[in-house]
């Protein structure tokens, strides 16, 4: 008898020696492509018949593409905030300085909806100002997540606030 458990213990240790080893998981999500880049504020101006007739825009219309530009690069981070805070891969309370309080709190409601399949990915910002002072603009964007395309959209304003004016997000919809 001890001769075949002597036997046994043998072909065990040569099998667990010649067992496959198998490669750990890796954990770490893909990365996206480079980092993000806005599309080009366009600026409708007036053409002129010849160069003579160029004339140089009021001054506030030269302030009002930076004000467009601004809130839309505000806009981008804040809506890429938005989507990672849905997707679980960011804390809720890091959205309270970019949008306003009760803003915040309906966003609770949508963080647990999601199934963490796919991660969002914010594609297209388009910015458009709605006050002639360049203090608010309407953003449209859109985003995807796996295959699908969705469109998320806000309204940024520039609020005064103890530090100084910044941009706030007003309103926000999820589509």
């Amino acid at each position: 008898m001890s001769a075949n458990v002597l036997q046994t213990a043998n072909v065990l240790q040569t099998a667990n020696v010649l067992q496959p080893i198998t490669p750990v998981v890796d954990y770490e999500p893909q990365a996206f492509g480079g980092p993000p880049t806005l599309p080009p504020v366009t600026v409708l101006r007036p053409r002129a018949a010849t160069p003579a007739q160029a004339t140089r825009l009021p001054d506030e219309a030269d302030r009002g593409p930076s004000s467009v530009r601004a809130a839309a690069v505000f806009a981008d981070a804040a809506l890429r905030r938005v989507l990672e805070v849905i997707d679980r891969r960011r804390s809720l309370a890091q959205l309270r300085p970019l949008m306003t309080a009760g803003l915040v709190d309906s966003l609770l409601t949508v963080v647990g909806l999601r199934d963490g399949t796919d991660a969002a990915r914010l594609r297209r910002v388009r910015a458009q100002s709605v006050r002639s002072d360049g203090t608010a603009a309407e953003i449209a964007a859109s985003y995807s997540r796996g295959e699908r395309v969705h469109a998320i959209a806000c309204r940024v304003e520039l609020l005064p606030t103890a530090t100084g004016p910044r941009w706030q997000v007003v309103a926000l919809h999820l589509g």
